[in-house]
């Protein structure tokens, strides 16, 4: 993302919540859940107009999270949001200042629609939680990523898994799962094992689901006609500045990024190692390996319908999980 798909232009996270009250159609219509992520598209989009006076298109990565802190059902959306929009004409322009306020008005309408058109509620309910102090919609946009750098750490935040096994624990005589929860773990939440598993089994994506998507500046569409036009999508014209060529890390960075370690430090010494010569004849390849006496097995799993039946048991028995 950082290297290939950003601009290097300041972005902005926004994060978008609904109402307790809404949740439950997302939780057996997981379909809603990709509507959801338009309506907050199209609630920047609007925005941007509204802030600029005339249509622009950002870039933007979404992300669908259907989980909270305590592994509770909470379906709210990421938004990486580049502060700079692309008009009509192909002129850019910078749009700074991001109004929550607005934005939430804007995305309580999209989602208003959205399930008024889905006839899941009707105008007197929507009437009656418009006419609330607090309608429990909420939109922050504080988080500012002004390099590439801060907007990859935003993107990892984004996309960060259901739980952390560092906050969890298991109380074999009481068999209660523990959890810890909050900024500094200090809340904890204690549940049975099976609603432990129908828990984190609820937030499994169905099949062929896309949980993290590009919009604008940043999607395929888009990126596929300014290489048919001989321009390069992640230099738009509004960067005056020649920007000097930064090669790629490669395979080594990728490496470090997913398994958290640097494959060319030498686990004897601790020394930087330097690449002699890359070994593509795989009748080598099988020689070290044997003479190193190396072995690749990974550990086969359960049957599939074992662990179908073992889910579909967990969620019988808890029965506010699917």
């Amino acid at each position: 993302m950082r290297e290939e798909l950003i601009l290097d232009v300041p972005h902005r996270q926004v994060v978008f919540t609904i109402p307790k009250m809404l949740r439950i159609f997302f939780k057996y219509n997981r379909s809603l859940l990709s509507a959801l992520c338009l309506c907050g598209k199209e609630a920047i989009l609007k925005y941007f107009k509204a802030a600029a006076g005339r249509e622009l298109t950002p870039g933007i990565i979404a992300a669908i999270q259907s989980f909270g802190s305590r592994i509770n059902l909470h379906p709210h959306l990421h938004f990486l949001v580049s502060e700079t929009g692309q008009d009509r004409e192909g002129r850019f322009h910078s749009v700074c200042r991001f109004n929550d306020d607005l934005l939430r008005k804007i995305f309580t309408r999209e989602v208003f629609s959205l399930l008024l058109h889905k006839q899941l509620i009707n105008l007197m309910l929507v009437q009656k939680i418009l006419r609330w102090k607090h309608t429990d919609f909420h939109v922050h946009s504080k988080v500012r990523a002004t390099s590439k750098q801060e907007a990859e750490r935003v993107g990892k935040y984004m996309i960060r898994p259901i739980l952390s096994l560092k906050r969890l624990s298991f109380d074999k005589a009481q068999g209660q799962v523990i959890y810890q929860y909050g900024k500094d773990s200090e809340k904890t939440e204690r549940m049975d094992y099976l609603e432990f598993i129908a828990r984190v089994t609820s937030h499994i994506p169905d099949k062929g689901q896309v949980t993290l998507r590009y919009y604008g500046l940043y999607s395929n569409a888009h990126r596929g006609k300014m290489r048919k036009a001989g321009v390069d999508p992640s230099h738009p014209p509004i960067i005056n500045n020649e920007v000097s060529f930064v090669p790629s890390k490669g395979w080594a960075e990728m490496i470090r990024k997913v398994f958290e370690v640097n494959p060319l430090i030498c686990p004897q010494c601790g020394g930087e190692m330097k690449v002699i010569s890359f070994i593509e004849d795989h009748k080598v390849i099988d020689k070290i390996i044997r003479h190193l006496k190396l072995t690749f097995h990974a550990e086969r799993p359960p049957p599939p319908q074992i662990v179908q039946k073992e889910l579909q048991m967990a969620a019988e028995q808890i029965g506010e999980y699917f």
